[in-house]
């Protein structure tokens, strides 16, 4: 009896260690960027076809961040380009696979949506026949990027997670379809144990097009102030996830100049500095990550020939392939659209994922042009229908979509 009795109180002190030792969990997070500016004369992505680059006005980045609790973990690489295709994202995690230990099936890709960046899709060279996608530069752009994620996940350090939410951009960024539109900036600031940071990462909602079709030099557009006036008040890292723009959310009556476009992004740092000191201690450490992929009817028969022709080096028939993430850390929780989401999309995936600090990936794992409200398909006098519907795959991209954020927000 005593030796049953003293096996249960064993029994019982690993349960309790164990569960303590979850809620205990390390919070271990790191960083690396590197700098990927296109060569002089590579097509510009964004506006008219067949523009080519003179010079460079300011880096573009690919930026990683690795953050691990316990046996769990998770990779987030943003990259200022148009957006990456689902095709080169799976290249990205073939290559890290390669290279390190980590979890390729784990890594999170964005895009800044910049249109001061490189044709990273193949519609932006000399016409449709003509990809404007540089091989050699997609080589250089997956390899840096993999080798990112490698470096973030070896400079790990123990660190703690702050969140806050805060809006942005009031004066100036509009939904120019006068629909819904989503001012909320939401972020997330990981320091080391003396206090500094470590990186910075903020959603926020609004299209890089200060400079769309005004200039030939390289440029993340307001992002590069964002990225540079953070840098001086936080320190550390800084990385940008951009949100639901689809619709589309863009600047509205700004002037058209590097000045200017800086001037908006020093703003957007400044009201993340300040929404920083009111930000809260994550609740715990524990990570939890899932995926899903879908195939999303597509009936824009533009997209199968330019498929077909391999101006879009991907496969696009009746069906394209693509993928959706969700995971969360602490009280933190994300989920990625594959592509340029209606602001309704965002919206109503934040209502899903309840009371927490919310962030909707856009551009996340693939970048499939415009995802619709299907009345835009429906009705063809709504503001931009034509454009809009043309660059979309179809009017069940969105239905789709959302469907699928809430059977990975609500999964067991």
């Amino acid at each position: 009896m005593k030796y049953l009795y003293m096996k249960k109180l064993t029994i019982i002190f690993v349960f309790q260690l164990l569960l303590l030792t979850s809620f205990a969990q390390t919070l271990r997070v790191g960083t690396s960027s590197a700098v990927i500016n296109p060569p002089k004369g590579a097509y510009i992505a964004g506006d008219k076809q067949n523009r080519k680059f003179t010079s460079v006005h300011d880096n573009l980045y690919a930026k990683a961040v690795v953050i691990s609790s316990g046996r769990e973990s998770v990779a987030i690489l943003t990259i200022d380009c148009i957006g990456l295709l689902y095709s080169d994202v799976l290249k990205i995690r073939q290559k890290v696979a390669e290279i390190c230990k980590f979890p390729a099936e784990r890594i999170v890709v964005t895009s800044t949506h910049t249109h001061a960046g490189p044709d990273v899709v193949g519609i932006w060279g000399k016409d449709y026949t003509e990809s404007g996608v540089d091989s050699t530069y997609m080589d250089f752009l997956i390899s840096t990027s993999a080798t990112q994620i490698k470096q973030a996940a070896e400079s790990q350090q123990n660190a703690k997670a702050f969140t806050a939410e805060t809006t942005f951009g009031e004066p100036w960024v509009e939904n120019i379809c006068k629909e819904e539109i989503d001012r909320t900036v939401s972020i997330i600031h990981f320091k080391n144990m003396q206090q500094k940071s470590i990186v910075t990462l903020t959603n926020f909602a609004c299209h890089p097009t200060f400079m769309d079709a005004v200039a030939s030099e390289v440029s993340a557009d307001y992002i590069h102030g964002y990225y540079e006036e953070l840098k001086k008040k936080v320190g550390g890292e800084v990385l940008f996830l951009q949100g639901a723009i689809g619709g589309w959310i863009q600047p509205e009556g700004e002037a058209k100049t590097f000045e200017n476009a800086y001037k908006r992004g020093g703003e957007l740092a400044t009201t993340v500095s300040l929404a920083l000191k009111k930000a809260q201690l994550l609740k715990s450490n524990t990570i939890q990550y899932r995926s899903k992929k879908i195939n999303i009817p597509v009936e824009n028969e533009g997209w199968k020939q330019l498929s077909a022709m391999g101006t879009i080096k991907r496969k696009i028939d009746e069906n394209v392939a693509t993928e959706i993430s969700f995971f969360s850390i602490g009280n933190a929780q994300f989920i990625t659209h594959p592509g340029e989401t209606a602001p309704y999309y965002g919206i109503e995936s934040k209502k899903l994922m309840g009371k927490a600090t919310k962030f909707v990936l856009g551009l996340g794992n693939d970048a499939l042009g415009y995802i619709l409200k299907p009345k835009y398909f429906e009705d063809s006098t709504l503001p931009h229908a034509e454009y809009l519907t043309g660059m979309s795959v179809g009017k069940l991209a969105g239905p789709l979509v959302l469907e699928a954020v809430k059977s990975l927000i609500f999964s067991l």
